[in-house]
């Protein structure tokens, strides 16, 4: 990232799925981490710590346990005005879930994969939803992904913030931000079809 000629936070910068569902103990109510038994509060401090020593990160997915909202409130609240605060699992691209975290000012951003929630029109909602209440949205890839890049597309279509395809590693990935190419050159990045998504649903 110190590469001369690059600046790190505004040419290159980190964003991190934590997961933390994945080492969360649902019976002790603690996180399992890197050799350590943390509750909340501890993991809030440990954020603290990795997020000034690496000042270069921008955004951070799932940081609590996808049942844990208060700790993930308390995440949002603590650093959501310096970065981008993400909620994935908690959330599941269900427009009735982003209300309630929207209400619950749980996160600043959602994720968003087509095939969790089923349909475009239930996708389509979530995003206008995030949108009205200032929420940036991140397209996503999902696990066991094919070659098709659709989602590229629907990216660009719905001038979402983020395209999340993991590391250019393999053919499914690339293609992906291969097709991201593919559009700039056809379109640029001034054209009247990259005008702000509609914004036009009611909170319930």
């Amino acid at each position: 990232m110190k590469k001369p000629g690059t600046n790190p936070g505004e040419d290159i910068a980190i964003a991190f799925d934590a997961a933390a569902s994945s080492f969360y103990n649902k019976e002790n109510g603690k996180y399992h981490f890197e050799g350590h038994v943390w509750d909340g509060d501890q993991m809030l401090d440990y954020y603290d710590k990795l997020l000034k020593e690496f000042p270069e990160i921008i955004s951070a997915e799932d940081p609590f346990d996808e049942n844990d909202w208060n700790n993930f409130e308390k995440f949002t609240a603590r650093f959501g005005k310096n970065i981008q605060v993400v909620a994935d699992d908690n959330v599941c691209t269900n427009p009735k879930l982003v209300r309630k975290a929207i209400k619950d000012k749980l996160c600043n951003a959602v994720l968003i994969k087509v095939n969790q929630i089923g349909t475009i029109t239930e996708t389509l909602e979530t995003i206008r939803l995030a949108r009205k209440n200032n929420f940036t949205t991140m397209v996503s890839h999902r696990s066991g992904e094919t070659g098709d890049t659709f989602i590229a597309d629907f990216t660009v279509a719905t001038n979402a913030a983020e395209l999340k395809s993991g590391a250019p590693a393999r053919s499914e990935r690339v293609e992906k931000y291969n097709r991201l190419l593919e559009i700039e050159n056809e379109i640029g990045v001034e054209d009247e079809r990259l005008a702000h998504f509609p914004n036009n649903i009611d909170m319930d």
